[in-house]
């Protein structure tokens, strides 16, 4: 586990308006940053081109700044590991996934959309799990390079151990275990030459030197696959924190602005943060409210600068 100096990062995907559980999330990593005299940087993850939305970058910038969570890097501001948009870091992740597949790692997959949805169906009527059977995993050298030359762009899958487990010591839960057996040989580069999450912020948090990983626990079943990510490059892993999620007040499923969340009295609540601009909220009522979730001083108090939530 890292003893690096504390580098945090919010790393959000330019997909719409920031939802106030991403901004929970920023919170916490930015207070975790100041707390320990460490860094808090700002980094957009724009692989997934068919959800992008070129308006949306200006949109989360304005609302972090009205949160007052203020970044010691990233795209607006620079840094020494510019840059800090990721569809600008290609070549990086490029030549990192090669370099996985020059040392048996990861391999080229042909497999057509057609050929995966008929392996699902067959799985699904022998009721075992979905996913990849790994056909591509075992193709020789002259097969490849009878793909390559027919013109068939491939994406790159990670060859996942087929034994043992991995251990997770996340900050919150403990450590979990997971068996590798049951984990994908996950996509990591697309067709389109462009990363998956898994692999770009791999590759993204061990070049900026991130310490800990803090985010949302609906990417704790993931932590395997990014676990032995960083052990197949062997880099040192960062600390993980995986935090709760903000949930309905009925407690049926998380806050989503598709199906909007209602208070007692059957008013909707606002769920994007800039809601909270537009109708005159002050951003430390939204981030003290926000603070309050999920954690408390243990006192009948509810109230506190955020000065007071970095020591606590």
């Amino acid at each position: 586990m890292t003893t690096k100096p504390v580098r945090t990062r919010f790393a959000p995907s330019p997909t719409g308006s920031l939802h106030i559980g991403g901004l929970r999330t920023a919170l916490f990593n930015w207070l975790f940053a100041r707390r320990h005299g460490g860094q808090f940087l700002l980094r957009i993850e724009d692989t997934d081109q068919k959800r992008f939305d070129p308006t949306a970058l200006q949109t989360l910038i304005e609302a972090m700044q009205w949160s007052g969570l203020n970044w010691d890097e990233g795209p607006d501001v620079g840094g020494p590991f510019a840059p800090y948009v990721q569809s600008e870091r290609l070549a990086l992740y490029q030549t990192w996934v090669q370099w996985l597949i020059d040392n048996d790692k990861a391999y080229p997959c042909f497999c057509s959309k057609e050929r995966l949805e008929r392996v699902n169906k067959e799985k699904q009527a022998r009721k075992e799990p979905p996913g990849y059977d790994r056909h591509c995993r075992k193709l020789s050298a002259e097969e490849i390079a009878a793909q390559t030359a027919a013109g068939v762009t491939p994406v790159v899958r990670f060859k996942m151990p087929l034994d043992g487990q991995v251990v997770i010591a996340d900050l919150v839960r403990g450590e979990v275990a997971f068996e590798n057996v049951g984990q994908q040989d996950a996509v990591l580069l697309k067709a389109d030459g462009f990363p998956t999450y898994h692999l770009a912020h791999v590759v993204d948090d061990h070049f900026m030197e991130i310490s800990h990983v803090m985010r949302a626990v609906e990417w704790l079943p993931s932590a395997p696959l990014h676990a032995n990510l960083w052990d197949a490059f062997g880099w040192e892993r960062p600390h993980y924190a995986h935090l709760p999620v903000l949930l309905n007040p009925n407690g049926q499923g998380k806050m989503s602005k598709r199906n909007p969340p209602k208070d007692k009295f059957g008013n909707i609540i606002p769920v994007m943060v800039h809601d909270y601009m537009r109708d005159g909220y002050l951003p430390e009522a939204l981030t003290n409210f926000l603070a309050n979730i999920g954690w408390s001083f243990g006192e009948e108090r509810e109230i506190f600068s955020m000065a007071e939530a970095m020591e606590r």
